[in-house]
């Protein structure tokens, strides 16, 4: 790892930009690909792909960790069930007919979830700097959802489906917040590997059920690449950057920058789809960017008397 590699990974603030962008790609895919490639399918081969690449890196640290390993188990399986199997397998399913718009909104009820999840298991607080943060970046999501007239906001209908995204998120903040218990002599990619392994092992019934069903697992070019980039960025690093950045700067601090995928979005719907940016899109880009950096600036010291 080059020096300029360490600098950035020391600094969590840089890296908080990252899994975003990764997530927004792995959105539009999943969006685009959901006519193709089932959705615990898609969620299996995600992880089957980021597995196969990390594991020659953590075969030995799994042998040597074995015994943390085990006395950490049942947090390795809620975060297996709850941030690998559960957030993702849901999210898809989802996307088959939950319409875009709908999943913009609720996704970004992360960063309100993860403060409620982390009171619940009492692991954070939060102060009102970043609460201030989520709520005017929040507000931002709004405003681009609601394309600049709060009477679209309203008229929004959401069906039985959205609940489904609302899980999702859910177990993704509770995944979050039970990061923070992990025993820091537990190497994050051990740890991480074995998460992987136990979310694909809650996968597997949902899986066979699928394929029982009559699923198809496309082997064509389009489908295999999008996996494959889904499995790298969206699933591989992402994890990687979001994991970092939690066990450094916290569940909540981390949160917030989960709505940054809507900037993303909008960013890559213009460059790949040719979908304009408007005025409401700017001016709600430029909420969530300010509530994001309000939330994640140290907060001020006193100076001593």
């Amino acid at each position: 790892m080059t020096a300029w590699l360490q600098t950035v990974w020391r600094r969590p603030y840089l890296l908080l930009w990252l899994p975003p962008a990764f997530w927004a790609g792995n959105l539009v895919l999943g969006r685009g690909f959901a006519d193709t490639i089932p959705p615990v399918t898609l969620a299996v081969g995600r992880w089957l792909v980021a597995l196969l690449i990390l594991l020659p890196f953590v075969l030995q640290g799994l042998w040597r960790q074995r015994g943390l390993l085990w006395r950490q188990r049942w947090l390795i399986l809620a975060c297996g069930a709850f941030g690998i199997a559960g957030y993702n397998a849901l999210a898809y399913v989802a996307l088959q007919t939950v319409p875009a718009v709908n999943v913009a909104f609720l996704n970004s009820t992360l960063p309100l979830m993860i403060p409620v999840a982390a009171f619940l298991l009492g692991r954070e607080r939060v102060s009102r700097q970043t609460l201030a943060g989520i709520v005017i970046s929040f507000i931002g999501i709004c405003w681009i959802v609601s394309r600049g007239t709060m009477a679209t906001l309203f008229a929004l209908q959401f069906e039985q489906a959205d609940l489904l995204v609302l899980l999702a998120i859910l177990n993704y903040a509770v995944y979050s917040v039970l990061l923070r218990r992990r025993d820091p002599a537990l190497d994050p990619l051990v740890f991480l590997a074995s998460t992987m392994m136990t979310g694909l092992a809650v996968l597997l019934p949902f899986w066979l059920w699928e394929l029982q069903a009559g699923a198809v697992i496309p082997l064509d070019a389009a489908s295999v690449a999008a996996v494959l980039y889904i499995g790298v960025f969206a699933s591989l690093l992402a994890f990687i950057l979001w994991n970092r950045c939690v066990a450094l700067l916290g569940a909540t601090v981390t949160g917030v920058s989960f709505h940054l995928v809507a900037v993303f979005t909008a960013l890559l719907a213009f460059a790949l789809l040719g979908e304009p940016v408007q005025g409401f899109h700017a001016l709600g880009i430029l909420l969530i960017l300010s509530g994001f950096a309000i939330a994640t600036l140290p907060p001020a010291r006193r100076r001593p008397a």
